[in-house]
């Protein structure tokens, strides 16, 4: 049983996210870590992200009984009553504000629940109605990597800004991937994605739009003076391949294949962004 509570806070989002998080953290910090602030920042906004999952499962259990890759999760298949999982909820979004109020900052909270409340309503809500959500889905997306910037410096300012951004950019063509792989999936839950409703095509050229975007987001970073050339460098060489990988999308003969593999690069853009910014202010 625990391990289908442990599934029910979609633990690969939760991780993902404290990944931007940890990451800007350390590139805020200069690695100078005060361990509260650090324990209470990445275990409180931790539980947050959770406590959302959680209630974006409830909420989407309808939708998640009808689609094969979310037929088994546990409320979709009845393994955990309602009633059980919006109380478990509610405690890990209780512990979690507790956390990041009492040992971080309010900057850093507000900002945590700006995130909480547009993925668990705004966004779950409006993905029945609109493929824009993916794009309003993408600001919660963006929030924990200003979280752990905001828990050091507690204010916002141009970098916080620029961070955000830089994870809205990048959300995008990733969820996009996603989409098209999934496409049959969405189109049987009625999810009107943009793979579904503008099709492929346009789906692949808004993918390009926003790489593009991305790079230059990061290229902003280094030219205000905010991090330093390599991680321009190794940043920018990562999201070209990407650009590239998507690109070869137009003459795809297999859309499933070719998402796939821009899932994937996707991926490890983030984690080499991430792994660069920790050491941005480190290195030249």
């Amino acid at each position: 049983m625990f391990k289908n509570y442990y599934r029910l806070t979609k633990p690969g989002i939760v991780y993902g996210n404290l990944l931007t998080t940890l990451a800007a953290y350390l590139y805020a910090s200069y690695w100078h870590v005060h361990w509260l602030n650090f324990l209470a920042t990445l275990v409180g906004l931790g539980l947050v992200i959770a406590s959302a999952c959680v209630f974006n499962n409830y909420l989407d259990r309808d939708i998640d009984a009808k689609m094969e890759r979310t037929k088994d999760r546990s409320l979709a298949a009845g393994i955990i009553s309602n009633d059980m999982a919006i109380l478990y909820g509610c405690i890990l979004c209780l512990f979690g504000f507790v956390l990041l109020i009492c040992f971080v900052n309010i900057v850093s909270s507000v900002i945590a629940l700006i995130g909480f409340l547009v993925y668990v309503f705004a966004y779950t809500f409006l993905k029945r109605m609109t493929a824009w959500a993916t794009e309003i889905g993408s600001i919660a997306g963006a929030t924990p990597i200003v979280v752990g910037y905001t828990a050091v410096t507690d204010k916002l300012d141009i970098t916080a800004v620029l961070l955000f951004v830089i994870l809205v950019m990048w959300q995008m063509p990733h969820f996009y991937a996603i989409a098209v792989r999934r496409s049959g999936e969405y189109a049987a839950a009625g999810i009107p994605v943009l793979p579904i409703v503008s099709g492929a095509p346009e789906t692949k050229l808004r993918m390009l739009f926003y790489i593009f975007a991305f790079a230059v987001a990061i290229f902003l970073l280094t030219f205000l003076g905010y991090a330093g050339y390599w991680f321009l460098v190794i940043t920018e060489i990562a999201t070209l391949v990407w650009f590239w990988r998507s690109a070869e999308g137009f003459g795809a003969s297999e859309n499933v294949t070719w998402a796939f593999r821009a899932f994937v690069v996707s991926l490890v853009v983030l984690v080499v962004f991430c792994v660069m910014l920790s050491i941005a202010l480190l290195i030249p």
